[in-house]
């Protein structure tokens, strides 16, 4: 007997809702979490791509970790908690969530992302998280939502405040700077390479002219917080 698409769709992602522990009533629906804008652009009677449940999510996500930090922590002021939401929702911690969950292989995506690694590409699996908890959210609602985020993110809280992880090394450096009247740290690449899709950066950072730290990474940004966290501590300033 033939299945039918709704059948086969549930069986594709039977793996994924065991491990996240969410059935969907609705499985088009967590299929929609993983089609990029880029199979869209390619395959147009397929079904929208994922954007509008990302714009959802990211909203459900901040909501929780908002009232969860407000909370649970009653004596930090706004400062501390702003920067442990901003650690708990960044990109490159959704992004190894993903990874944690695999995400990536059930990505629908364009044949030129394929190329160029697109199921690994920290961004669009991030954005493919907050996708997820979007339609966790429309499927199964705030409750199963907020247990969603509570265990696979809300749970990395500890080790983010234990090992600074919460701490921007670039705004940090530029404190400490300001502090000892030392000027603005200044960003150099030194080195940029590769091709265009797959660019790599080694950043220089000065303080009075002097190289402090290097960093290297995907984009000139991921390679000047590296250089940072590097001067912060060859300075020995914390």
């Amino acid at each position: 007997m033939t299945k039918s698409k709704g059948q086969m769709t549930i069986d594709k992602f039977a793996e994924l809702q065991k491990i996240i522990n969410v059935k969907f009533r609705d499985p088009e629906l967590l299929e929609t979490v993983f089609r990029h804008r880029s199979y869209v652009n390619e395959h147009k009677r397929d079904g929208g791509s994922n954007e509008r449940l990302e714009f959802l999510g990211d909203a459900v996500l901040e909501l929780v970790v908002t009232e969860f930090l407000y909370k649970s922590y009653p004596k930090e002021n706004e400062g501390t908690l702003t920067d442990w939401r901003s650690a708990l929702v960044k990109g490159p911690h959704l992004a190894d969530i993903a990874i944690e969950l695999q995400l990536g292989k059930y990505l629908y995506l364009s044949k030129g992302e394929l190329m160029s690694k697109g199921r690994e590409k920290p961004y669009i699996l991030a954005n493919t998280v907050e996708a997820l908890i979007g339609a966790i959210y429309i499927d199964k609602g705030y409750k199963v939502a907020h247990g969603f985020i509570g265990k696979f993110i809300l749970d990395r809280l500890p080790p983010i405040i234990e090992q600074g992880l919460h701490i921007d090394p670039k705004s940090r450096l530029q404190e400490i700077t300001q502090e000892k009247m030392l000027g603005m740290p200044v960003y150099k690449v030194m080195k940029e390479e590769g091709p265009d899709h797959a660019k790599s950066f080694i950043v220089g950072v000065y303080v009075k002219d002097e190289l402090c730290g290097e960093g290297s990474g995907s984009s000139k940004q991921k390679a000047e917080q590296e250089a940072a966290k590097k001067g912060l501590k060859k300075k020995g300033w914390k």
